[in-house]
């Protein structure tokens, strides 16, 4: 029984997984905040282009 308590103590892999779930949330985050921040700006840019013609 503490063997298998020690073995599960010492293993790494689930926590490895956490911050890979952590580090891909983040990078979906910055990747949604830059899109919006892009699609605003074309949209503006088309909008001028368009008022211009």
């Amino acid at each position: 029984m503490l063997k298998t308590l020690r073995t599960l103590i010492s293993d790494e892999r689930g926590a490895q997984l956490v911050e890979y779930g952590l580090l891909a949330t983040l990078v979906a985050i910055v990747v949604m905040v830059a899109v919006g921040a892009l699609g605003t700006g074309v949209s503006t840019l088309y909008a001028n282009a368009a008022g211009s013609i």
